[in-house]
């Protein structure tokens, strides 16, 4: 089932990759937390160490990890198990092998080509050693997975390109490598098509289609865009819809943006689009980890190192499970956002709870699907941009309420996107279900709060 995806967004926030022209033909670009790139402030299980203790308060491991703002996306005991199944139910991919799906800043040599040789001078993070080693299959020519052309890594591509066609380039890279990996990363392009929702659907699409061929995505959020102000404001939406994709799957998300705005220039070449680097990219001094690419290179290898070390060689995960969302999702006692950035995933298929059927923002609306509540506590003024992605044959609709929490007290509705600034207090977010002609379009979805 395609998912929905809900961004609840602060308006000051939002993404960025190389020049080329908008769909309309006019010009565009495209495309403090302790760094984990210094080995003496490496926070637990970034290099999939061994694992990081028992779970806080005895919380148990049977339930879906949340991914908060670190470098690498926790790899918890039920994360673990998921990619696990990935691989079991499809042994006929090379373990040895991964695809490099993106744009101009995956498609550069300065990306991960400095690997392919057999002795590369780690430094201090020899400990990714035999990761390297493992990958540096000849893949046919004398090529690796480090240093091979992608069918689907493409100067100047947005993320639907990659799904587009029977078969789609992902497709064809897939049978081309039968890779166990692939390292994902679009929307520095996307952003000059000012589509979040199509984006939103191919990423999904992407994901979707490698897990069900066998292949753990490592998902990576993009650089900032410090060529356009405008399109930099745009990064973090995307960036979040990226996140919270991962998280509804929970497979691996790398939080390359996150590093790279600890640098000075962001690591960012002269254009403000793509990376720059030092060397040929494989310098993991101090020095080098100030480059872009030698930052991403370092990050892929770390994000390999840790699913092949947890799902290949069966070692301990290396972060244990968070705390458990309160809630259940129904009026009586709804899903609560208790942190800043805030994701989940649901489906009203299935879901009884029909507490609201109309709203006084839209009366004559039948919202008589199921919903969900959420309730948001807001300490100060705050403006806030919420957004709902649909997905084929789904219609869930936003709805921001009062501290009543019903149907009379909406303040705001709408089936994609809400902006507004609201005051202290409580607020109820409803994702409700739309009835058609006495069809409930019910289905997946996903919300993300920022």
């Amino acid at each position: 089932m395609r998912c929905v995806l809900v961004c609840l967004a602060l308006l000051a926030g939002a993404c960025g990759e190389e020049p080329g022209p908008r769909p309309d033909g006019s010009p565009w670009g495209d495309g403090a937390p302790p760094d984990i790139l210094r080995p003496d402030h490496l926070q637990p299980g970034e290099l999939g160490l061994p694992d990081g203790g028992p779970p806080p308060d005895g919380a148990p491991a049977g339930y879906p990890a949340r991914y908060g703002q670190t470098t690498h996306s926790p790899l918890t005991p039920y994360v673990a198990a998921g990619l696990r199944a990935i691989v079991n139910n499809t042994p006929g991919q090379e373990d040895r092998a991964f695809s490099k799906i993106g744009n101009s800043i995956t498609v550069s040599s300065f990306f991960l080509h400095c690997l392919a040789q057999s002795s590369v001078d780690l430094g201090a993070y020899s400990a990714l050693s035999p990761t390297h080693q493992h990958f540096l299959l000849d893949l046919g020519g004398g090529v690796t997975s480090y240093d091979r052309q992608s069918l689907c890594a493409v100067v100047g591509w947005p993320a639907h390109n990659a799904v587009a066609g029977s078969p789609s380039p992902l497709e064809q890279e897939v049978a081309a490598v039968a890779p166990r990996f692939a390292v994902v990363m679009y929307g520095t392009n996307d952003i000059g098509w000012n589509n979040i929702w199509q984006y939103a659907g191919a990423m999904l699409e992407i994901t979707d289609t490698l897990v069900a061929s066998g292949v753990i995505p490592l998902l990576t959020l993009i650089p900032p865009r410090d060529d356009s102000a405008s399109a930099d404001l745009e990064v973090p939406r995307y960036n979040a819809v990226v996140r919270g994709i991962g998280q509804a799957r929970q497979v691996p998300v790398i939080d390359l943006h996150r590093e790279l705005m600890q640098v000075p220039g962001h690591g960012m070449a002269p254009d403000g689009v793509h990376l720059d680097a030092t060397g040929s990219g494989c310098d993991f001094s101090a020095a080098g980890l100030q480059h872009g690419y030698n930052i991403r290179n370092l990050l892929t290898l770390q994000a390999l190192d840790r699913v092949k070390r947890v799902v290949l060689d069966g070692a301990p995960t290396p972060d244990p499970p968070g705390p458990m969302l309160a809630g259940d999702g129904t009026k009586a006692s709804p899903l609560v956002i208790d942190a800043l950035p805030f994701t989940d995933a649901r489906d009203t298929g299935g879901w009884t709870q029909r507490t609201i059927d109309s709203y006084a923002c839209a009366p004559s609306t039948n919202e008589s699907g199921p919903e969900y509540f959420y309730r948001l506590e807001l300490a100060q003024a705050t403006s806030i941009r919420a957004m709902v992605f649909d997905g084929e044959n789904v219609d869930i609709d936003l709805h921001l309420l009062d501290s009543s929490g019903g149907g009379a007290g909406c303040l705001y509705r709408n089936d994609k996107e809400i902006s507004a600034t609201l005051q202290p207090g409580t607020y109820y977010l409803v994702l409700d279900t739309y009835v058609s002609s006495g069809v409930e379009k019910v289905g997946e979805y996903l919300l993300v709060v920022m």
